[in-house]
């Protein structure tokens, strides 16, 4: 982890509360994206706020299990899929 600020909360509140505050967080994120989505509310503003919230969350999550490096590297495979995928259906 690169932020000090996060490791810092981390090691103070706790790896099980603050591993229980990243399932809040994208609980809350999920509630606005499909109030977005279901009310076709304008709540990008509430959007913003909580992908914010849940990015902060992942980072202290992949320095708790300390997966940061095994986690980028299964993005770039998954991403990798994505595009052959996006490939194939260009072809069709």
């Amino acid at each position: 982890m690169t932020n000090p600020v996060l490791k810092r909360a981390l090691e103070t509140w706790g790896e099980q509360a603050q591993m229980l505050m990243v399932v809040e967080e994208m609980s809350e994120l999920m509630k606005e994206v499909l109030k977005n989505i279901n009310r076709k509310k304008n709540n990008i503003d509430e959007i913003i706020e909580e992908t914010a919230d849940v990015e902060i969350m992942l980072e202290q999550l992949k320095e708790n299990y300390k997966i940061a490096e095994k986690v980028e590297a299964y993005k770039k495979d998954k991403i990798k899929v994505i595009e052959q995928r996006l490939n194939d259906w260009d072809k069709k």
